[in-house]
């Protein structure tokens, strides 16, 4: 190994110089076999080194692979995540529970979330036969029923029906008297002292309203129907005061036209029985006449209306007690012991005297007996 010449170590120089970035990795290896040739061990493991670098890169390549079809992977998991939305059926299916449960549950009102064309599942013919069951029963209990109000002409009947709002028929019966006496046609009505209407009817309760009502009423009777009342539904409801419920009162009982008395008695029953899962007093009216014929509705609001207030109480039923108890599908929300339901029963089914003062002979044969006078003890 001699020295190089002068001229060409400064050629070389030149050239290393002049090279580019990449001719310096071949200046590198020519170093590298100088050495090589220098020392044969070294050799050896440069070129395991050189031949282990593409196993590295192969190795890694391998596994680099994988890598980019992961998302791939990633994607169909992500598909196969989405099975658990199909999974979700059970949500459709809404969960109602039986009638019966569900209205022994405090505050759960399922008429109004849920109106069943037929409650229970049963067939259109079915509920028609059941519920007028249940009226042939009522009819065989309560032969005595009728209009729980004193009166003796129409005037009367429609200004009783007006103040019987928000207090009992027992309150009205009472108070009724006193006024028909000083007040016996719609013109005298007409031309009363307001304040002494209101003193009079001070014992009914939101007694400012009522005279304002049965003064307004009797002006109307007196200025556009001659001081008569109209036997029509489209005039009656006409009056200040009267509407839908209060015309049916009048035409049923005092024109013997039949109508739906739908009061908060009747709809609380015929839910009980699941005749309708109407909330709608206009609903319910519908609802429930579509039941029977139409001459058996005036009789069949007296049946619902007089059990609701001797037996189906809102608050404590007498289950117990109860005629119709195989019928009925709320059966047990009450007192369901025999003993204990007969100390809920009220008025003639309980030994105590009726709401009217002047009952129907009928009523006084079956043990009923008549209501005491305002005032009076007992």
């Amino acid at each position: 190994m001699g020295e190089q010449s002068p001229d060409g170590g400064r050629k070389t120089a030149k050239a290393t110089k002049k090279a580019a970035p990449a001719k310096r990795v071949t200046a590198e290896k020519g170093a590298v076999k100088k050495n090589d040739e220098k020392n044969p061990a070294s050799a050896k493991k440069t070129a395991s080194a050189r031949k282990a670098t593409p196993a590295k890169k192969t190795a890694s390549a391998r596994k680099a692979a994988p890598a980019k079809t992961a998302p791939g992977k990633k994607a169909a998991s992500g598909g196969k995540s989405a099975a658990p939305v199909k999974k979700q059926a059970p949500a459709k299916k809404p969960a109602v529970a039986p009638k019966k449960a569900t209205a022994a549950v405090k505050g759960v009102a399922p008429a109004k979330t849920v109106a069943p064309t037929t409650p229970r599942g049963e067939s259109r013919t079915a509920l028609v036969r059941r519920a007028r069951r249940i009226d042939r029963e009522l009819a065989e209990v309560y032969p005595y029923a009728h209009p729980e109000l004193d009166f003796e002409n129409p005037f009367q009947l429609v200004v009783a029906t007006v103040l019987s709002a928000q207090t009992t028929d027992l309150r009205v019966n009472q108070t009724t008297p006193a006024l028909f006496a000083k007040y016996p046609t719609p013109e005298d009505l007409a031309a009363a002292d307001p304040e002494e209407v209101e003193e009079i009817l001070r014992p009914t309760g939101f007694f400012r309203a009522k005279t304002k009502s049965v003064i307004g009423l009797s002006k109307v009777l007196a200025e556009d129907f001659g001081g008569e009342v109209p036997g029509r539904l489209e005039d009656l409801v006409k009056l200040p005061g009267v509407g839908r419920k209060t015309a049916f009162v009048v035409l049923g009982n005092a024109f013997g036209r039949p109508g739906i008395t739908v009061d908060t008695h009747f709809q609380r029953l015929v839910r009980r029985w699941q005749w309708t899962a109407e909330t709608d007093p206009d609903k319910i009216e519908a609802a429930v006449g579509a039941l029977f014929p139409k001459s058996d509705w005036t009789d069949l609001s007296h049946h619902v209306i007089w059990h609701g207030r001797r037996i189906c109480h809102a608050r404590k039923p007498a289950c117990g007690a109860c005629p119709i108890a195989p019928l009925c599908p709320a059966y047990g929300e009450g007192e369901t012991d025999p003993e204990k339901a007969k100390k809920l029963l009220k008025y003639e089914k309980g030994g105590f005297p009726g709401q009217r003062l002047n009952p129907p002979r009928a009523y006084l044969e079956a043990g009923g007996k008549p209501a005491p006078p305002l005032g009076a003890a007992g």
